[in-house]
């Protein structure tokens, strides 16, 4: 494995290399539109770790993928990541004002338009997969196409939050919260593997290697996240803490406590890297990155 100052060089100078494929694919004009460009650029343009890119372009490495078009997938999933952080953010959903650590959308701008930013930047995402600087291969673009929007929709991203808004008012036991979890945030973490996979046209047996460590990274990347809730700093981590204790939420931390959480996303990490043993050392970027999300610090 790689040192971990080598890995967050890696996952920074990818994070840069995805933000520069945003603002050369999100063009400003001249036209009165241009206001919902602004705020998708806002949005998109606004930095963090780019964990999900960086789980394309890892996984498409290990395939020998162009760079080019495994970046331009990358910005795709991070296009729909960033729809639903601001979809997330309005007052209809979790009604924050903070993400990483700049004014929300909808704070920034009015309601209307982040809802429309994060329509478009939705439906752009699509666009990118389907054009063919994606791939030149027709059949791999539609499976782009077809992967992102089932984990994207109501079989899971979307299916998730309208779970987690059910939740609110009702006790949730672990497996519905893994469940939950699982669809909300483990869907578009396990599809951001998948999608290198794809443009690698890889094996079955590769796909299901890295679906299997994607699951496991995605409900460990949650607990962490439901940890920094509770412990974390709200300068460092960019937003609110201490939101789904004071709406009673049902979280991993708050049935399993913090030490079982901690544990059980250490767990999830050990576990995610057994499943990598088929790529050798190639897959190191996949193996650090799966330690760096449970002990992130925002």
């Amino acid at each position: 494995m790689t040192d971990k100052t080598e890995f967050t060089a890696a996952l920074t100078t990818n994070a840069e290399a995805v933000t520069a494929v945003l603002d050369a694919l999100l063009k400003e004009s001249d036209g009165h539109e241009n206001r919902v460009i602004e705020a998708m650029r806002y949005v998109a343009l606004a930095g963090g770790k780019r964990v999900r890119p960086f789980l394309v372009t890892a996984s498409a490495e290990l395939f020998g993928v162009d760079r080019g078009r495994a970046l331009r997938a990358a910005a795709a999933v991070e296009m729909v990541h960033c729809y639903s952080l601001v979809h997330d953010d309005l007052p209809a959903m979790d009604d924050d004002d903070l993400r990483r650590g700049k004014p929300t959308c909808h704070i920034a701008f009015d309601e209307a338009t982040a809802i429309l930013a994060g329509d478009a930047l939705l439906t752009y995402a699509f666009e990118v997969l389907g054009d063919a600087a994606t791939h030149d291969d027709a059949s791999v673009r539609a499976d782009l196409v077809v992967a992102l929007a089932q984990a994207s929709g109501q079989a899971g991203m979307v299916g998730g939050q309208m779970i987690d808004l059910y939740a609110e008012d009702h006790e949730f036991d672990v497996p519905e919260i893994t469940r939950l979890q699982r669809m909300k945030t483990g869907a578009l973490i396990a599809v951001s593997c998948d999608m290198g996979a794809i443009l690698g046209k890889a094996s079955d047996q590769a796909r299901h290697a890295l679906r299997a460590y994607a699951h496991d990274v995605g409900l460990a990347f949650q607990i962490a996240d439901d940890l920094l809730d509770v412990e974390g700093d709200e300068a460092e981590v960019g937003k609110k803490t201490g939101k789904d204790a004071n709406a009673g939420k049902a979280t991993f931390v708050s049935l399993l406590g913090v030490e079982r959480a901690h544990e059980q996303a250490e767990m999830l990490s050990d576990q995610a890297r057994e499943h990598l043993k088929v790529f050798g050392a190639e897959a190191d970027p996949l193996r650090e990155l799966s330690v760096f999300v449970v002990h992130r610090r925002s």
